[in-house]
């Protein structure tokens, strides 16, 4: 099944690391360790192979993907050795990247990228096409009466007033040219009634939001067991350190905002209250595209005996993220083949803040997520 991967924010961090992990993988030149659909339990003819991907996509830079691939390589993200044996395969994945397109009205730009999208899949003979945002952070966007009803926003949309945020505009693109989305950050999407609608128009399924690689991949693991063992939780705060532009982008408090709120749900959720504390994110420009959480936990046992638990996560942002890109595409083209429509719950197990309403124990949703690639069989 030849599947196209159309990454928005192509020439960003996680996007390069996807696209030479990728070409490392079907090249034989690495493992997949950190791919999810590679264990034993998720492996499935349903999915399409490392070697059925193709990848393209849009960015407001245009550093060349080769110049950002050594850059990476340079700041121990990848491993130069495999820059400089992949330099033609990304040589020709740079030819599949546009800039985004400009035009005097949002339907005009969504078009022009439903276009781009189109000819992607036609210039390669794709069995179809997924979206998946990995640009930067937005702030959560103000209410619009266009963002309820489809027929509303395409209305709005052929005027000059701004009605969407980026992701959502690219997902109203991919769902207009038949394609699934997948959000990776806390940006809006697809998480309106409006594109709701015209995903389910189009039958094309979508999922996010906000890839789950660290902080709160351990609060998944951890909630559960304070909720098991009925242990109080009376804190739980954290800060994260973190550079590169990810970093650069959540010093904006308002989509500092947005990310930190994603962060939280899964501690009100699976403790069924909220503890005292906060997250607090940072922007520490030296540590470049590494990242660093501090969590400080206090509960009380039987009789309220006080007690503590800290723990300290140092991973590499994009060396954590990119094999999860590789996954959800490879998922969401599976469900998309299978004939799933909307929204797609079972795919909880690798956000923060996932669609519908779902368990965010990763046990739990680990079951719900080899269930769902049982089901593709």
């Amino acid at each position: 099944m030849r599947t196209g991967v159309w990454l928005v924010g192509a020439r960003g961090s996680v996007a390069v690391t996807s696209i030479v992990g990728a070409a490392a993988v079907r090249a034989g030149l690495s493992e997949p360790i950190g791919c999810v659909t590679e264990h034993p339990d998720l492996r499935s003819a349903a999915l399409p192979g490392f070697a059925d991907l193709v990848f393209g996509g849009h960015d407001i830079a245009t550093t060349g993907l080769l110049k950002r691939a050594e850059a990476l390589a340079a700041a121990g993200v990848v491993p130069g050795r495999l820059v400089a044996a992949l330099h033609s395969e990304l040589s020709t994945v740079d030819e599949e990247l546009r800039p985004l397109p400009l035009a005097a009205t949002q339907g005009e730009v969504a078009a022009a990228i439903a276009g781009d999208l189109v000819a992607f899949r036609e210039r390669h003979g794709l069995d179809r096409v997924v979206v998946v945002n990995v640009a930067s952070t937005e702030a959560a966007p103000a209410p619009h009466p266009a963002h309820a009803a489809l027929g509303a926003l395409r209305d709005a949309l052929q005027t000059h007033e701004v009605v969407l945020p980026p992701s959502a505009l690219a997902a109203y693109a991919a769902f207009t040219a038949g394609c699934a989305y997948v959000d990776f950050t806390p940006s809006t999407g697809a998480r309106l009634p409006a594109l709701h609608e015209l995903a389910v128009e189009r039958r094309v399924p979508y999922a996010g939001h906000d890839g789950k690689t660290g902080e709160t991949l351990l609060k998944s693991v951890l909630a559960p067991m304070f909720a098991m063992r009925r242990l109080q939780v009376r804190s739980w705060s954290g800060v994260n350190l973190l550079g590169g532009g990810d970093g650069a982008t959540l010093s904006d408090p308002a989509a500092n905002a947005a990310k930190s709120a994603s962060k939280q749900r899964v501690l009100g959720e699976t403790l069924g209250y909220v503890p005292d504390g906060h997250t607090r994110i940072e922007y520490v420009p030296d540590i470049g595209d590494f990242k660093t959480a501090w969590d400080l936990i206090t509960f009380a046992g039987f009789l309220g005996t006080p007690m503590r638990m800290e723990f300290t996560w140092h991973g590499c942002d994009s060396a954590l993220a990119a094999p999860l890109v590789l996954d959800l595409a490879r998922l969401a083209a599976a469900a998309d083949a299978a004939g799933r429509v909307g929204p797609l719950p079972e795919l909880a197990f690798f956000f923060k803040d996932p669609l519908g309403d779902v368990d965010h124990g990763l046990a739990a949703q680990f079951e719900a997520l080899s269930a769902f690639v049982a089901s593709l069989r």
